[in-house]
């Protein structure tokens, strides 16, 4: 055959190029078996699927004790969000919640800790929540408090087994609906708010745990919701929840007739924001709850 002088160095580039792609080939095989034989697990559940809790900035844990003092507060809310520590302390929590929508997290620790079965657990929202730091002497290891702010309904009732259920306890305090009115998880209906409470009661019968039900308070309006004016849906969801309680053999406790001026809206000395009770208002729920729980 006669010789190419030209042909050589295409040929060495052609060598040289399979020569490549088959230690590349080899090299991805011995990857692919080193992957293969590193021990994997079987499924995406793990033993405990929770990271570390936020620290909460300065700002807003003083925020929550301001929402409590009697008197209005001297902070504005508004600029307080401006904080980049609480713009970046709010996105992490939103970003959690992408994987974590009912906030399983938030007692999961606290309730595999505990030692018994408390007598009373209150489950809800934000007003559940701050009662705990509103009035203390309440809340101890017989009396627990399960409250997340900002839930709704259905993140409350998926949190039902694992911080209600699981616990053992005699009674359940349930307050839920003020989200709901305000449509912090997006819009819903009157009916879908009513199912979820109709579960949650009937989860908790089927478990031999006393109900008591719990008023929505009055609101005549949302400081984050600005536009809409719940008073008189909150008062027509109350009037369902004393009949449902009658109907289901649970305790109602109306909470709303005490706290409520002639307007619908939360009497002024016993909120801070016309949403949350401050301690002042606490007290008087206090007054109301006591009989319910047996204490």
């Amino acid at each position: 055959m006669q010789s190419h002088p030209g042909l050589a160095p295409v040929m060495l580039q052609a060598g040289l190029a399979v020569l490549g792609l088959c230690i590349c080939a080899a090299s991805g095989a011995q990857t692919v078996a080193a992957r293969d034989q590193a021990p994997q697990p079987a499924t995406a559940m793990v033993e405990d699927p929770c990271p570390p809790a936020l620290a909460v900035p300065q700002a807003i844990a003083n925020l929550g004790d301001a929402a409590l003092k009697p008197g209005k507060p001297g902070t504005d809310i508004s600029e307080i969000f401006k904080n980049p520590e609480v713009q970046a302390y709010v996105k992490a929590q939103q970003e959690r919640a992408l994987g974590d929508w009912p906030n399983l997290c938030r007692y999961r620790a606290a309730n595999a800790a505990l030692a018994h079965s408390p007598k009373a657990v209150f489950i809800g929202d934000s007003i559940t929540e701050n009662w705990v730091r509103g009035d203390p002497a309440l809340f101890d290891q017989n009396v627990l408090g399960r409250g997340i702010s900002g839930q709704t309904s259905p993140q409350i009732l998926l949190r039902f087994f694992q911080d209600v259920i699981d616990l053992k306890p005699q009674i359940v305090h349930i307050m839920a609906g003020t989200n709901d009115v305000a449509g912090n998880t997006g819009p819903t209906t009157e009916q879908g708010f009513k199912n979820n409470i109709v579960a949650m009661v009937e989860l908790a019968r089927a478990h031999h745990i006393l109900v008591v039900l719990a008023a929505i308070p009055p609101a005549i309006r949302f400081p984050w919701k600005p536009a809409l004016r719940p008073a008189s849906t909150i008062t027509a969801l109350n009037q369902w929840l004393r009949s449902y309680a009658l109907q289901s053999g649970s305790r109602f406790v109306d909470y709303h007739s005490v706290l409520a001026d002639s307007q619908g809206g939360f009497i002024e000395a016993l909120s801070n924001d016309g949403v949350h009770p401050n301690r002042d208002g606490y007290a008087v729920m206090r007054t109301l709850v006591l009989p319910s729980i047996g204490q």
